[in-house]
């Protein structure tokens, strides 16, 4: 058996009453462990290789705790409080950065990206929505969309109320992991598997879907969509950045130093310090306007043409209504 795992993770979750995973947390998921630490679990675990997940017990969890003492203390310290849970634990095994097919499997790629252990596009997430159920999100955790009324009526009879926040594939960040450094303001509008860097300002209007987010301090007041990876010292003041199919699109990523104005959207990586103006939408076919400082016309391209590219400036002509690009700097 190979001495190299692409990830590992010990987990607790939750599953329907038909014993189907509806979501699972790890606390402290691990890329790349040592060959010393798969060497002290597979035994325990009856690991013989390959992706598996693999439901562990009071019992497994105190040997896996006492076997990892000290060559991984805090794997160690959270086996021994997940030892004492009520609700089913699980390891999740990965040897292949391969498709998902797990629900287990699919939580803990997404964990490792929140979790700043992997970014957008290192990973693979092909055909996740297939994979993942639709869950009902409430104030006594996951439901089975399918039990929600049942719940709802066992509430109330108790003289309670089940609060269902969202119904969704996926839950927000912060119910997962809160990295450091960062500020939400509205925590639902962040979704699982979002990789937020340090610094990061989310406002009110701001959202970052899975598999986006942002590399380093940036000002987010708009959408980032799935697939999209923006720089750091960057601004999207509630404009949005576009992206396709992530499973057969490439990353858009946007450079350091970038500000997409309010209403503004873009379907091209920008390179550093690039600029788009209130309400434009650039996408890939966009015919664009290369003009200099004279406002003379230096060519005519399509938006993909002109990506990652720095020190540009996109907007619309105020008479023609073309649209233009700008070179704001030249070395």
């Amino acid at each position: 058996m190979s001495q190299s795992l692409f990830s590992i993770a010990f987990g607790v979750g939750t599953r329907n009453r038909e014993g189907q995973w509806l979501e699972v947390f790890f606390p402290i998921p691990l890329l790349q462990p040592s060959p010393q630490l798969i060497n002290r679990i597979q035994a325990i675990l009856g690991y013989e290789g390959g992706n598996q997940m693999i439901d562990f017990n009071f019992a497994m969890a105190a040997d896996l705790a006492n076997a990892l003492k000290y060559i991984a203390p805090e794997q160690s310290a959270l086996l021994v409080r997940l030892a004492e849970s009520r609700k089913p634990t699980v390891a999740c095994v990965l040897e292949h950065d391969t498709q998902p097919v797990s629900v287990p499997e699919a939580y803990l790629k997404l964990q490792l990206i929140s979790h700043r252990l992997c970014q957008p596009h290192e990973i693979n997430l092909t055909d996740l929505y297939q994979i993942l159920p639709n869950v009902a999100w409430t104030n006594r955790g996951a439901v089975d969309i399918n039990e929600v009324a049942a719940l709802q009526l066992e509430e109330r009879i108790k003289g309670r109320m089940l609060d269902v926040f969202s119904v969704d594939k996926l839950p927000k960040l912060t119910d997962y992991v809160v990295p450091k450094g960062i500020h939400i303001a509205d925590a639902a509008r962040v979704r699982l598997g979002a990789y937020v860097g340090e610094g990061t300002v989310v406002l009110h209007e701001g959202s970052i879907n899975f598999n986006a987010g942002t590399q380093g301090a940036s000002t987010i007041d708009g959408c980032i969509a799935s697939g999209v990876l923006i720089g750091a010292d960057s601004k999207l003041a509630g404009g949005c950045s576009m992206s396709g199919d992530i499973s057969n699109q490439p990353l858009i990523s946007v450079g350091h130093h970038c500000v997409i104005n309010s209403h503004a959207g873009v379907g091209i990586s920008l390179g550093h310090r690039n600029t788009v103006e209130a309400g434009l939408w650039l996408t890939p076919d966009t015919q664009v306007n290369v003009v200099d400082d004279a406002q003379q016309l230096l060519k005519t391209v399509i938006a993909s043409e002109l990506a990652l590219q720095d020190d540009l400036a996109f907007r619309r002509n105020p008479e023609s209504g073309a649209v233009e690009c700008i070179i704001t700097r030249t070395e």
